[in-house]
């Protein structure tokens, strides 16, 4: 049986893992469809469906897949193109929600490469939702010029809330257990730090060290 599956097409911060799982020799493979195929024009013309293809071509070619085996493929957007050519090619695909083992191998292999776009993992790992869309926005608030390279601008959201007022002013907080979201580092408590506020679906704070903001 072969697993197909993505992980961070979801997420506004960096690009989209496509993995392969062979589950009788966990024989697994990744790699990442680069960020600029989520901005424009290549978004808007589908070009990362063109790349996650030409992955999949290469994981079949290196592992030696046959067209008699199996092959689960995730349903969702990435993969259309895929789906069509496996299928007029032959191969025996099911389209389906992809489970483990391959699900959890995929989901770890998009926090290793997000962790080192530079997004913390402490800041990931206390909620069930690491990557929805405002807790990223959060993270690239916090040095907006730098990091918005590494967002799927292309998304309606981003254009949506890109311009949006960020308030900035100084506090002083006692206990908690936050993030530097500037550094990446924990914020020692009681301390002096600076917020950036703003509004999307609701009030967002951002919390970060005295000595490492700059106002944008």
């Amino acid at each position: 049986m072969i697993q197909i599956d993505d992980a961070g097409s979801g997420s506004l911060v960096g690009g989209t893992v496509i993995g392969l799982l062979k589950i009788e020799s966990n024989d697994y493979l990744w790699d990442v469809i680069p960020i600029k195929y989520f901005k424009s024009p290549y978004f808007e013309n589908k070009r990362y469906e063109d790349y996650a293809l030409s992955l999949i071509k290469k994981y079949l070619k290196q592992l030696n897949i046959t067209k008699d085996e199996p092959i689960e493929i995730c349903q969702g957007y990435i993969f259309d193109k895929s789906r069509r050519f496996l299928l007029e090619n032959g191969y025996n695909i099911i389209s389906t929600k992809i489970n483990d083992p391959l699900q959890n191998l995929i989901e770890d292999s998009f926090i290793q490469y997000i962790t080192d776009l530079g997004v913390p993992y402490e800041y990931l790992k206390y909620t069930k939702y690491p990557f929805h869309f405002h807790k990223m926005l959060r993270w690239v608030f916090a040095d907006k010029n730098r990091r918005i390279k590494l967002c799927k601008t292309a998304w309606n959201s981003w254009q949506k809330y890109k311009d949006i007022d960020l308030k900035n002013y100084s506090d002083y907080i006692v206990s908690g257990n936050f993030t530097c979201l500037k550094c990446g580092k924990k914020i020692v408590t009681p301390s002096k730090i600076k917020v950036i506020e703003f509004y999307t679906n609701k009030k967002q704070f951002i919390y970060l060290h005295d000595n490492c903001h700059s106002f944008q």
